[in-house]
């Protein structure tokens, strides 16, 4: 008989059995397989089959039974490989999250891998998921960290970038806490926010989800009377899933979890999936809190530690320096008196004498070199009282206009042009007078001092954001690498600028009161020497 299906023959052609797909092409030469894999369902042998039952052939009663069966066999099979599979790839997938959370004790990083493993296909496959944790205090559910898309098309967009990844779950989070972290806690703010719940209210949804350690599946959200219409009002779905977190009775937060994108139902076995999931999380979470927590205090222990040691040391070093000071004006006091007497005396004899004296001249060298014996103790008695400075709020514009005044005839003399521009409702600082009214004037000397037998200096206050600064320029020929060199040695000695410690004290007195010495070179040629002095509040 001719029959319409190819059950009959060994081997076939393409066009016998049109339903042989690209890539079955061996199914040409095996009878058996073609049979079990294609005829089975092919309408053509169903044909033969009613053919058969027509021509009243001996099993055409017990053939569509026996089919019937095979198909069904067939099917469980496929479910129970398909449940194998699934089952087999849940296993994997949970051994590697549990090495993952076993193993790290970055917050950051557990967070990463639980939360992708939320939403990420190849884990448990939510569109969205939410972590609320409890604060220190044990007082609040607060919202801490979202993942997810917020509408269709991003969710398209991360579907495709896994896709075409097709990377580990470890590596997946890698990449989220790399690129995405940030990102994520920023977008969900909004909605973060609102999420926060007291923990003492025990008739909210996720305290009940807390106290029966178990997941809650949510249904019919906008109608539930246990969810909070505003609750319902931000997540914007109407089925989602509350994970609590628990870790040795301890309250570590919560994960709410839905579709909102896809929105697929929320099955038992995705909550079985889930609480399974939640214990080691929970563990994972607490410990790298608790290590978070402990390297903040070792960081505060040990910077207190270091600034415990570095005021040891200051109190050591203000031992020596107050010593110092001690010494030194002690030494400067004993030499002062008689070395004033000598001065008084020598000048007392040069007024007297004739101008043509022959010991005129002597009587010069002595007064000269007594008035620079004189200048050298003021400054020695000035580091000594450097080392207590005595702080008051203090007006810079009048301090910087008698220091001016004080000087301005000696500039004149000189035959240096001078001025001193003032900036108006110039905010009071506090700072030592005296000490400031010294730097001050020993810049103005310093640079009166190396310009020719005419220049210009400009003195000026302004302010500069939180600060108030002194402005000295020159038209000077500025200032060699070995003379700013000479600026941070007291008494050290250079050609042009002699030997002597105005510079260098001004330098220590400065940064001692927290304030700054700058030196720049100006453009056209010069010096600008700058007093840079903080603005503080009078409490401070």
């Amino acid at each position: 008989m001719d029959w319409e299906c190819c059950w009959t023959k060994n081997e076939i052609t393409p066009e016998e059995c049109p339903y042989i797909a690209e890539g079955e092409e061996d199914l040409f030469g095996s009878l058996q397989r073609r049979v079990v894999e294609k005829c089975m369902e092919c309408p053509r042998f169903k044909n033969d089959l009613q053919r058969m039952k027509e021509l009243a052939y001996p099993l055409s009663e017990v053939l569509p039974l026996i089919i019937t069966e095979y198909l069904e066999q067939k099917a469980r099979m496929a479910s129970m490989t398909s449940f194998v599979n699934r089952k087999t790839r849940e296993i994997k997938f949970l051994h590697e999250l549990n090495v993952v959370l076993q193993t790290s004790m970055d917050l950051d990083e557990v967070l990463s891998v639980a939360m992708t493993a939320i939403t990420a296909g190849k884990g448990f496959g939510m569109n969205r998921a939410f972590l609320l944790m409890a604060d220190k205090e044990r007082q609040y559910l607060r919202g801490y960290l979202g993942v997810g898309p917020r509408n269709y098309e991003e969710a398209w967009q991360i579907w495709q970038e896994i896709d075409r990844s097709n990377n580990s779950l470890r590596a997946m989070a890698r990449n989220f806490q790399r690129t995405k972290l940030t990102s994520e806690k920023v977008k969900f703010q909004d909605i973060l926010e609102k999420l926060s719940v007291p923990l003492a209210d025990e008739k909210h949804i996720f305290n009940r989800a807390l106290r029966g350690r178990k997941p809650l599946l949510v249904e019919d959200v906008f109608h539930n009377p246990d969810v909070p219409p505003e609750l319902a009002r931000v997540l914007g779905v109407d089925c989602f899933l509350v994970m609590p977190l628990i870790s040795r009775k301890r309250r570590i937060g919560i994960i709410i979890a839905d579709n909102c994108v896809t929105h697929k139902p929320i099955t038992p076995q995705d909550m079985q999936s889930m609480e399974t999931f939640a214990f080691p999380v929970a563990f994972a979470l607490e410990r790298a809190s608790l290590y978070e927590r402990l390297r903040e205090e070792v960081t505060k222990q040990t910077a207190a530690n270091m600034k415990l040691k570095e005021q040891q040391e200051l109190i050591v070093k203000m031992e020596k320096m107050a010593l110092v000071g001690k010494i030194t004006s002690s030494i400067a006091h004993s030499i002062r008196n008689p070395l004033m007497i000598i001065g008084g005396f020598a000048r007392s004899l040069l007024k007297s004498s004739a101008r043509d004296d022959q010991k005129r001249s002597y009587l010069e060298t002595i007064v000269l070199e007594a008035k620079q014996l004189e200048d050298v103790l003021a400054e020695v008695l000035n580091y000594s009282d450097s080392l207590f400075p005595a702080m008051d709020m203090w007006d810079v514009n009048q301090l910087v206009t008698a220091v001016y005044d004080e000087l301005r005839e000696r500039l004149e003399q000189r035959g240096i042009r001078s001025s001193l521009e003032t900036a108006p409702e110039l905010p009071m600082v506090c700072i030592d007078y005296k000490q400031i009214a010294y730097c001050v004037r020993a810049l103005i000397i310093n640079s009166m001092e190396l310009l020719p037998g005419s220049g210009e200096i400009l003195l000026r206050t302004v302010t500069d954001g939180e600060r108030v600064v002194v402005e000295l320029s020159d038209d000077g020929p500025g200032l060699a690498p070995e003379m700013r060199e000479a600026l941070t040695t007291p008494f050290a000695a250079t050609q042009q600028m002699g030997t002597g410690s105005g510079l260098p004290l001004c330098r220590t007195i400065l940064e001692r009161q927290g304030n700054e010495l700058l030196i720049e070179d100006r453009p056209g040629g010069g010096t600008t020497y700058m007093i840079s002095l903080p603005i503080r509040k009078e409490k401070e």
